[in-house]
């Protein structure tokens, strides 16, 4: 017993120096560009973007902090434009999906190179899933009537809140939240590794994959990372993606499996927590997690189909197959 607590302690160590050492520079460079008022730069530019994709300027401010600063910060951004907004139900719900394809990307993104996907491929698939699902479903919303209702925030505008410090007390203030989410980080890998173990030691583990095969056969990724894919998937990609950066370490996995795996984890992930944010704002299940979920199947499917060319994996994908 004493020396599994060694062994799991030494691994949470090395995973959470792993995810230090991507996180606190890019938190940090984020910092100081919202201290320069760099997001609300990026909502201006982004508020021609908002227009044509059927959403309205306020849109723009919400999304570029979403995507820059983190789920979190959106969700704020919301409480202090509530008064100023007026959104139906199918533009709220369009909003919402685009923050839950593209949020957090500094650091995400960064998890997601060291863990061995491309930067700048997976972003572009983020923001152009995001861009394209809001303006599909402000689209038909428009041509069918679909969630037409307006959408009421005057619980969000009457309840109380405080304008984020700046200066040396917003430092202070950032700087104990940072270390606070750190914290939370470390007891999850903890957590985490504990339940993978216990799964796999139990035979569950065998018995999820199996489960997932039928979706894995369409999607193409191995059956090898598929545990942790799926936590990914369910819990975030800073816990699947350190655990995938973990296993490709010990693995050695061909530059396709982590390209897909990655992709669908960069597009879906931490389908418990994000989703129910999103839902308490007020959007529709219906877009926020069982069309999100399908538009991430279909374009798995369609870069494992593009991807093909990447020999190392395609007789693995024929035997799993034909198992």
């Amino acid at each position: 017993m004493h020396r599994y607590a060694f062994d799991l302690i030494n691994r949470s160590q090395k995973l959470f120096i792993t995810l230090i050492k991507v996180m606190l520079p890019v938190m940090v460079i984020v910092r100081i560009a919202e201290e320069f008022g760099a997001v609300e730069l990026v909502s201006n530019w982004l508020a021609p973007v908002m227009a044509l994709i059927g959403l309205p300027p306020e849109a723009g401010l919400i999304w570029a902090t979403c995507v820059l600063v983190s789920m979190y910060g959106a969700v704020g951004a919301f409480v202090g434009l509530a008064a100023h907004l007026d959104m139906t139900a199918a533009q709220l719900s369009a909003l919402c999906a685009m923050m839950l394809f593209a949020h957090g990307l500094p650091v995400e993104q960064a998890i997601i190179k060291r863990a061995g996907a491309s930067f700048w491929a997976t972003t572009a698939l983020r923001v152009g899933a995001a861009i394209g699902y809001a303006a599909l479903v402000t689209w038909v919303s428009d041509l069918t009537g679909w969630l037409s209702e307006p959408v009421d925030f005057s619980w969000m505008a009457g309840s109380e809140t405080t304008t984020a410090a700046s200066g040396l007390a917003g430092w202070i203030d950032w700087s104990l939240q940072m270390v606070k989410s750190l914290v939370v980080t470390f007891g999850v890998i903890v957590g985490l590794l504990i339940l993978l173990d216990l799964l796999e030691k139990t035979g569950i583990t065998a018995r999820i994959t199996q489960a997932m095969m039928p979706v894995l056969r369409i999607s193409g990724i191995s059956r090898d990372v598929a545990p942790v894919t799926t936590i990914g998937v369910l819990l975030g990609i800073t816990y699947g993606g350190a655990l995938i950066i973990d296993e490709a370490r010990k693995n050695n996995y061909p530059p396709r499996t982590l390209f897909l795996s990655l992709s669908w984890l960069s597009l879906s992930h931490s389908l418990i927590e994000d989703t129910a944010i999103m839902l308490a704002l007020g959007a529709d299940i219906w877009v926020v997690l069982v069309g999100r979920v399908i538009l991430t199947l279909i374009i798995i499917a369609l870069l494992a189909r593009l991807t093909l060319r990447w020999a190392p994996e395609r007789t693995q994908l024929a035997t799993e197959s034909a198992d």
